[in-house]
């Protein structure tokens, strides 16, 4: 699943495509995504791609007229194409610009979004009650204090809600409590504020370090070949149950939390 790097990724590899390019034509060839495309959709063409940014796994590009919101789900992907490649079964919307390129989504699974927003993007549904952007000044220790106070719920969990913090998925939840040495089956108010600061920082780095180490395979976007090239991950703990750990040597273990495979060092976490 794409997560907040991948997405980011994702935005800069596309965006020289797009960006400052008017156009041409909108095709729909399949409305069924997460929530069904919108008709107003069309209103894209003509227009100008002014901007494109990012909120939260959100990517928005914007317009004189309004904006284009794009999701990629859970494994959904943007390419810019020639229109004579080929469609793909699963090429549910393309975009093709003055320049003859198409940016095309690709979802198997459907569950990606491409919706027309008009007015201010932020103070659409699905953007006006997200926390604040991990790499953001608004996301503090501070801010993570005030968030954790009082609740029982796991740390893990926390971070990982998106009205706490944006874009802090599984795999970097799991990196990040690793690196600021926190069990991730602590409850939230247990955690003090000095280990919440090195949380803090540990969220900032490994999701910095994952962009920037992206930024390797963003010719891997203006290609047919259907697969996205995200950055190979050095991963500390995800995934690497009964392996010994990089820092103490002990077995990494996996429990489950909310539904989802956590890894963590018993022995560097506590």
């Amino acid at each position: 699943m794409p997560e907040l790097p991948e997405v980011e990724t994702t935005l800069r590899g596309v965006s020289p495509y797009v960006i400052g390019k008017r156009v041409r034509e909108v095709i729909v060839r399949d409305k069924r995504l997460r929530w069904p495309v919108p008709d107003a959709i069309h209103e894209l063409e003509g227009c100008r791609i002014d901007s494109g940014s990012r909120r939260a796994k959100y990517m928005l590009f914007g317009t004189e007229k309004g904006t284009l919101l794009i999701h990629l789900g859970m494994s959904g992907n943007l390419r810019v194409l020639s229109p004579d490649v080929p469609f793909k079964k699963h090429d549910h919307l393309a975009i093709t610009l003055e320049t003859g390129r198409q940016l095309r989504l690709h979802d198997p699974r459907r569950f990606g979004a491409a919706l027309w927003i008009e007015g201010n993007p932020l103070l659409h549904p699905l953007l006006k009650d997200l926390g604040p952007e991990p790499l953001g000044s608004e996301f503090s220790a501070s801010h993570l204090h005030a968030a954790c106070k009082g609740k029982t719920a796991a740390i893990k969990l926390v971070i990982m809600d998106a009205h706490v913090v944006v874009g802090v998925g599984n795999i970097y939840a799991s990196e990040a409590l690793f690196m600021a040495g926190i069990d991730p089956r602590k409850p939230a108010g247990k955690v003090t504020k000095p280990k919440l600061e090195k949380l803090v920082k540990a969220i900032r780095e490994v999701l910095a370090a994952s962009i920037n180490m992206g930024g390797t395979t963003l010719r891997d976007f203006v290609n047919e070949s259907g697969e996205p090239g995200y950055f190979a991950q050095t991963l500390r703990v995800y995934d690497r149950e009964g392996e010994p750990c990089r820092v103490c040597g002990a077995k990494i273990k996996r429990i489950v939390l909310g539904q989802r495979s956590t890894f963590f060092c018993p022995k560097c976490q506590r």
